[in-house]
């Protein structure tokens, strides 16, 4: 059940004081500033609705125009969810790696950036992910990925999902490598990714049986070198696994921009 969260054993030193009117041109980016920070540090976590408007005018001593003003920047940047006309107030919503997807997607766009840009990137991110995931993860992520490979990613395709099932695991094994700035990245990479294979397999280069049971092999032969905790040998594996990829899919596509994909 989501809870309400009292302000007053929250506010640190470097916040605004209860009983403190903030004299500023920019009170609501304060306020916003101190609610952001209490999501940061945990203090409100997902689910949780912010105190109702009475108790937070009070508390930062604002009115209601600047505590609404403060709750839309917020809401902007998707850290707090509100429903109109609904009594319960702001609800906060801790964003995933698809916050920055768009925004990241539009500028390599802008910038005129290929597809050959993106499969580099990728493969300089999931082999340390690999590595990282083989020399401590846990029997639950092995126990995981295989799930994946058993029923998910064979289920792709059959039903000319392959780009999204195949993407889905690539992102999983950087997720349970455990390192947060790795997964925000490759989060950020993944619609995008997904969309390329996906053009690729149903425009150009439709994925035969023999080519999908080669994929596999390639993938349970990760899972292996992952369960007997040879990092390098898995990293090693995985920079080949996607250096052939890339070669593959990129033949004759190689100065395809990333627009000439999104739609």
């Amino acid at each position: 059940m989501a809870r309400s969260t009292p302000l007053a054993p929250m506010i640190g030193p470097d916040g605004v004081g209860a009983g403190t009117t903030v004299r500023s041109p920019k009170t609501a980016e304060l306020v916003a500033g101190t609610l952001r920070r209490m999501v940061v540090d945990g203090q409100l976590k997902d689910g949780d609705f912010l105190p109702n408007e009475a108790e937070l005018m009070a508390h930062f001593g604002v009115s209601r125009p600047t505590l609404r003003e403060a709750v839309r920047v917020l809401e902007s940047e998707r850290l707090v969810e509100v429903r109109r006309g609904s009594r319960t107030g702001a609800r906060v919503r801790v964003p995933g790696p698809e916050i920055v997807a768009r925004p990241a997607g539009l500028l390599l766009e802008l910038s005129g950036a290929t597809i050959a840009d993106l499969m580099t990137a990728r493969a300089g991110i999931e082999p340390m992910a690999v590595r990282l995931l083989a020399e401590s993860g846990s029997a639950e992520a092995f126990d995981e990925l295989d799930g994946l490979l058993e029923e998910h990613v064979p289920s792709g395709w059959q039903n000319d999902t392959l780009a999204e099932t195949t993407g889905d695991f690539h992102r999983r094994v950087v997720e349970l490598s455990g390192n947060a700035t790795l997964s925000i990245i490759a989060g950020m990479l993944h619609e995008i990714t997904v969309r390329h294979n996906a053009f690729l397999f149903k425009e150009r280069r439709p994925v035969s049986r023999a080519d999908f049971d080669k994929l596999m092999r390639s993938y349970r032969k990760l899972m292996q070198l992952l369960r007997s905790g040879d990092g390098a040998a898995a990293e090693a594996h995985w920079r080949k696994h996607l250096d052939t990829a890339r070669e593959l899919l990129l033949q004759g596509l190689e100065d395809v921009q990333v627009r000439d994909v999104m739609g």
